[in-house]
Formats: C-alpha cells, sequence, structure tokens
C-alpha cells in the first residue's frame, strides 16, 4: 500500500518513461528522419483561412528566363525571320499553284464555237486579251501564267483559229502550239490560164498580199485544190503552185515512154495542155495523146480547135457570146495548128496531172483522128473516110441538141410571160 507522498514520485517516473517511450517510437516511425527545424512563429493573418475566391486565384508564376545574349543578336533574329519569310512564301507558291493548275486544266468558259485571228508576231499578252475578250478563257493571268509554266510562250503561231465548247485554257494553248487553224481551200481547175488563175486568186477574201507585179508563165502553174490557213499571203499560194508542178513535171518527165515526139519537158506541158483542153474526160485522155502523138510522128498538123482560140485571145479567153468562124480556122497565128506543122511555141493552158501523164505514157492506137460523140466524150477514128462520117453524126447530134435546147427556152418563155398576165388580171 503506497503512501501519498509516493504517489508525485510514480507519476513523474510514467511521465519520463512515456516521453522517452513517444521519443522512441517517433524516431522508428519517421525513419530516422532528421529533426524539423524550429517554426517560424505565424502571425495571425496567415493562420486565419482563405476565402473561396481566393483560393481559386492562380499563384502567381516564377519569372521567366532571361534570353541569352546569343538569341538576343539582332543578326539571328533578322535570319530567323528570313527562314521564316522563305517557309510561308514557299507554302504560298505551291498552294497558287495547285489551285492554278486546276484552274488551268478545267473546262472553260465557252458555250459555243468561237474563233480568233491571231496575227503574226502577237505577244502572249495581246493573244491572252484576245481570249478573254472572246469569252474563250476567263482570265488572262491565268492563261499567261499556264503557258509561262509549260514554256510555250514562243511557241504560239499565227492563224485563224477555231475553239469548241467548254474548251480549258490546257486545250487552247496546245491549239495554239499545234498550228492547226481553220483550214481554207482554194479550187483551181485543170486547163485554166494563168491569167484566168490569177483572177481567182485575186478575188479570194482570205487570202492576203498583194498579186505578183507578172503573170506567171502559161503551163507553170499547177492546177489543184489548195488548202490554207488565213494569213497566207497571194504570192505564197502561186509559188507553192509553182512548185508544185516543177517536182511533178520533173518526176513524170523520167518515167515517160520511149519514141515519143518531144524531146523536153517544156514541150510535154505544150503537148499536155492541149489535151487538157479537148476532154475533160480523165479516161480519155491518153486516148486523146495518142492521136496527137500520132500524127506528130506522122508530121501531121495536129488541128486542134482549142489552138485556134487561144491564137485569137490569148489567156484571157473567147468571150461567152463570140463564136468560131470558118474563117478563124485558116487565121494565121503562132498557136493556131491548123496553120502551123508542129507544136506550138508554148502551153495554151495549164495542164493538170492527168494530162501531163497522159502525154508521158499515151494509150497505143492508130488512131488520128477524133469528134465529140454528144456525150462529153468522143469517137476516135484511124481514117478519113471513118472520121467524116463521125462528124456528119455529131452534126446531126449537134442540130437536134440545138433544136431541143431553142423549144426548152420558147416553153420557158411561154410560162414566163403566161405567169406574167395572170398577176396582171388578179
Amino acid at each position: 500500500m503506497s503512501t501519498d507522498r509516493d504517489k508525485p514520485e510514480l507519476s513523474g517516473s510514467l511521465k519520463t518513461n512515456s516521453g522517452e517511450a513517444a521519443g522512441t517510437l517517433d524516431r522508428t516511425i519517421g525513419f530516422n528522419q532528421p529533426e524539423p527545424a524550429a517554426a517560424t512563429p505565424m502571425s495571425a493573418e496567415a493562420l486565419r483561412p482563405l476565402s473561396p475566391n481566393r483560393a481559386l486565384e492562380p499563384e502567381d508564376a516564377a519569372p521567366a528566363p532571361k534570353r541569352s545574349r546569343h538569341a538576343r543578336n539582332r543578326f539571328v533574329v533578322f535570319f530567323n525571320f528570313l527562314v521564316s519569310s522563305a517557309v510561308f512564301a514557299t507554302l504560298l507558291v505551291l498552294v497558287v499553284l495547285y489551285f492554278g493548275k486546276n484552274r488551268f486544266l478545267e473546262p472553260g468558259p465557252l458555250e459555243a464555237p468561237r474563233s480568233i485571228v491571231v496575227a503574226e508576231g502577237s505577244s502572249l499578252a495581246t493573244i491572252s486579251t484576245q481570249l478573254a475578250a472572246r469569252g474563250i478563257v476567263d482570265s488572262e493571268m491565268v492563261f499567261r501564267l499556264g503557258v509561262r509554266g509549260y514554256r510555250a510562250q514562243s511557241q504560239m503561231q499565227a492563224g485563224e483559229y477555231a475553239f469548241k465548247p467548254s474548251m480549258s485554257m490546257y486545250e487552247v494553248m496546245e491549239t495554239l502550239r499545234s498550228g492547226k487553224g481553220i483550214i481554207y481551200k482554194v479550187s483551181l481547175p485543170e486547163g485554166l490560164t494563168s491569167f484566168q488563175i490569177m483572177k481567182r486568186i485575186e478575188k479570194n477574201d482570205v487570202l492576203v498580199g498583194d498579186m505578183p507585179d507578172e503573170i506567171p508563165a502559161e503551163g507553170s502553174l499547177m492546177p489543184d485544190t489548195y488548202p490554207f490557213q488565213r494569213g497566207m499571203s497571194r504570192k505564197e499560194l502561186i509559188e507553192q503552185m509553182v512548185s508544185a508542178q516543177k517536182n511533178f513535171l520533173a518526176k513524170v518527165w523520167e518515167r515517160r515512154v520511149s519514141g515519143l515526139p518531144i524531146s523536153t519537158p517544156e514541150e510535154m506541158v505544150v503537148l499536155a495542155s492541149i489535151v487538157e483542153k479537148e476532154t475533160a474526160k480523165a479516161d480519155e485522155r491518153p486516148h486523146v495523146a495518142s492521136v496527137f502523138v500520132n500524127r506528130l510522128n506522122l508530121g501531121m498538123k495536129l488541128q486542134s480547135d482549142p489552138t485556134i482560140i487561144y491564137g485569137l485571145f490569148g489567156g484571157e479567153g473567147k468571150p461567152k457570146d463570140r463564136p468560131i468562124y470558118r474563117s478563124d480556122i485558116t487565121k494565121a497565128t503562132d498557136y493556131n495548128t491548123y496553120v502551123i506543122d508542129a507544136l506550138p511555141p508554148g502551153p495554151i493552158s495549164n495542164p493538170g496531172r492527168a494530162s501531163l501523164e497522159a502525154v508521158a505514157n499515151p494509150s497505143k492506137t492508130d488512131d488520128l483522128f477524133f469528134v465529140a460523140d454528144g456525150t462529153g466524150g468522143h469517137v476516135f477514128a484511124k481514117t478519113l473516110a471513118e472520121h467524116n462520117a463521125n462528124v456528119v453524126r455529131w452534126r446531126a447530134i449537134e442540130k437536134r441538141m440545138k433544136a431541143e435546147t431553142e423549144k426548152k427556152a420558147a416553153e420557158q418563155a411561154a410560162g414566163t410571160s403566161e405567169d406574167a398576165n395572170q398577176a396582171q388580171s388578179n
């Protein structure tokens, strides 16, 4: 049993032991952590709890670190600007090229066929303006840039061009590059004189330029249908005809048969010009040529009616209302083969290829005469007696044809007069 004196001592002992135990426990749980520094006395303001709004406010951020001296260098700043600008410009160019190319290739605005004439020496800007004005392209700038992008600005060719609806700018460019413009044609038939051919060329309103000062020599032009584009000059066409005649004559002369009574290419042209005027039927020309070849070989006069006309009227030709009189047959001219013994001094027309071929390779016959048969062709004979009989038949045919023509003319005149009388009575 303890006394009251002992209680305080027991209490102190327990406190000491309890304190030591607590200290030991704290060190064990804290894994031997260092003892905290002495607490700084806190003010009453710091101990006061924050309001909800204040608690949500962001705390002040730490100040940004200062830029290095290297980063602040003016050269570095300028270089960075250049790099950024270059990247931006490259991206911009790529975007423009992408959309520009798509527009260059997409269908155009043209709704109906249309054409333009590109003059010789026209610049790309001029052509672009023409195309836009005609509604063929919808942007001069895009067309110019597209053409330059394809490096075709120096390949645009003069001429007249037709454009189809919805053609893209690319197709328009390719059309102008190709030079395949609108094709015109001028037909110059076989058998025309050089004077007559010049008149036809002069009247053509698509060809440009002046006529030559002199009419080309008779027989020096190749009759044909010549295609050309707007802008071609008259002199260029004539030069083309002369060149075509020379080239073909050289070839046909080389492949002529032997035994012909002609000694030069020029004489071949003379005889071919007579054959050309005597018949318009291609299959008859070698036969007609054989008659003239046979007569020349025998020393006979050619006795060709077209030579009478050319001797009298030259290249301008016989007036339509002027008949051939019997006296004309014996009238002496340099070309009248009823008077002269051989070939005329020059051609009486411009013969075509078929007539030149016929003279170079005539049919093999013994015929010496021919006369019209009333059907556009001729009937041939070996002897004068046969020929005279053929002439009699032809005269009868000619008389009958003349009577029929006069009858039709009278009937037409009577019908016209009757119509006029009915109109007056009404």
